[in-house]
């Protein structure tokens, strides 16, 4: 009879010899690991906590019934929704049409390298357009707040093809930005080899409408394609786009988001924070660390943490820099890193349905600006933690940092606007109360942390997941304000295709 039971263990000690001498021979399976070390720095062992199955495996149940469309679906974006909308479709025996404006990752990688290297962008094939996209060079980060079934579907793709089982069951679970590359590939080129139809480098330039419906979609090289479904996954960037959108008809609404920086530690430094003693034994450490203001009603938060990783230039805009942050499944980088951001509430930007769009490419120009006026325009900004919270801006040379494109030290005050920087610093001093040392004099702030979420999100019916004024449109993930990472977005797109075929 199964039973399930949680187990405590060391963190040196293994998990299969303690329940091969405790229960003999009967089958288990790990539901669910995670890592407490919040005595670490006190000398006390860090410990794994698993959920057990005993005497039986949870299995998921996935499949479905074959069916058809009158038309073939056409799916705009080939990040996590886009890709699992169409592999939701195979599940089916539908083979869908996707139109992705970036490149295949090895061309991307390529475009990407020049402009890091060069500072020559391609706006359409960039750290965040492009096969798999933007969750391509984050981390492979694949946990999710989110509560589904659905999420267990997620993880079993990416076992086939290719990433470790443990990610089955781990807490904090990712790939790897290195790996998911690969895994990426093996699953465009199984919905390739069923029939399904990639298209690269082709970008969707506005719906066909038809009384309030649509019926297909008109490309950049002027080409129209009818169908009677259009998944829009086009991703959080897809500004332009969902202006066209919107002149069109396709109802939308602000949403809050959030942005701020990139604060980066060395990683031996964080490690011994964390773990204390410990460091060295465990990995790369993570945190997360929030701070509210319940006067103003506002909130600051670490976001999108790589441990071992790298910040990276990743703007999709001509005159413009974001930064972002990854790291490889080693995480052997000597530098760890995360986002700082502030929330941002679109009640205070104006009538605008696009003012949020307009507040954060305001920032990230003034930050080209800034770095044009100090370097080449392809540094990132950045100042040390210490100069930023006494605000001074000294002559000496940043500390070393992982950012390939190179940094140029900059006033943050000509990036951010005034609450911005009020928020932050109130928020590093609180970080510090909780995480001691976390105020780190030489640690690095790099700007600016800007895509962090859609500052829109586009209406859909909360049954039937299509558009509340486009019929036969489906908006679905990140660009659509309706997910937040890879997982979640991978989920919405399965989600949709369901709905479609329901």
């Amino acid at each position: 009879m199964e039973k399930q039971i949680e187990v405590s263990l060391n963190f040196d000690q293994d998990i299969h010899e303690h329940m091969s001498r405790k229960f003999s021979n009967r089958e288990f399976q790990i539901l669910s690991k995670s890592l407490d070390a919040r005595k670490a720095p006190l000398g006390r062992k860090p410990r794994y906590l698993y959920k057990i199955l005993l005497d039986a495996t949870k299995v998921y149940d996935f499949s479905v019934t074959p069916k058809s469309l009158n038309t073939r679906p056409i799916i705009i974006g080939f990040g996590p929704a886009g890709m699992f909308a169409a592999l939701r479709f195979m599940d089916y025996g539908i083979k869908a049409r996707v139109f992705e404006r970036g490149e295949d990752v090895q061309k991307r990688m390529l475009s990407i390298a020049k402009y890091w290297r060069y500072g020559t962008l391609d706006s359409e094939s960039n750290v965040c357009y492009g096969e798999g996209g933007a969750g391509l060079f984050s981390d492979g980060k694949i946990y999710t707040r989110i509560k589904s079934d659905f999420i267990h579907y997620v993880l079993e793709k990416f076992v086939e093809a290719g990433a470790d089982e443990k990610i089955l069951y781990e807490s904090n679970p990712h790939l790897g930005s290195h790996k998911i590359r690969k895994i990426i590939k093996r699953l465009t080129s199984k919905l390739q080899s069923f029939g399904s139809e990639i298209n690269f480098n082709t970008s969707v330039q506005s719906l066909l409408i038809d009384n309030k419906k649509v019926i297909g979609v008109k490309l950049n090289n002027g080409e129209e394609v009818l169908s009677d479904h259009v998944i829009l996954a086009a991703g959080h960037s897809a500004k332009n786009l969902y202006k066209r959108l919107h002149q069109q008809g396709v109802k939308m609404s602000k949403k809050d988001f959030a942005l701020g920086v990139r604060i980066e530690h060395p990683r031996k430094y964080m490690d011994k924070m964390q773990f204390g003693e410990f460091a060295g034994k465990l990995g790369a450490a993570t945190y997360r660390v929030t701070h509210h203001d319940h006067s103003i009603d506002i909130g600051t938060y670490s976001f999108c943490m790589c441990p071992g990783g790298y910040v990276l230039s990743s703007t999709t805009d001509q005159n413009t820099l974001v930064t972002n942050g990854m790291s490889n499944d080693s995480h052997n980088s000597p530098w760890s890193n995360a986002a700082i951001v502030v929330s941002v509430k679109s009640e205070t930007l104006g009538e605008d349905v696009f003012s949020g769009f307009t507040y954060i490419e305001d920032i990230e120009t003034k930050a080209y600006k800034v770095s044009s006026e100090l370097a080449s325009g392809k540094e990132m900004p950045a100042i040390t933690l210490k100069e930023f919270l006494e605000d001074s801006v000294s002559d000496g040379p940043l500390p070393k940092s992982s950012v390939p494109s190179k940094l140029v030290k900059a006033d943050f005050k000509k990036i951010f606007p005034d609450n911005i920087i009020a928020q932050l610093k109130i928020a590093f001093m609180e970080f510090d109360k909780k995480i001691k040392g976390f105020n780190l004099d030489n640690a690095i702030l790099i700007a600016p942390e800007t895509r962090t979420s859609s500052p829109i999100k586009i209406d859909r019916d909360k049954i039937k997941l299509s558009s509340d004024s486009t019929l036969g449109l489906y908006p679905c993930g990140e660009g659509a304000g309706y997910a937040g990472g890879i997982t979640s977005a991978a989920v919405d797109g399965i989600k949709v295709v369901d709905s479609i075929l329901s």
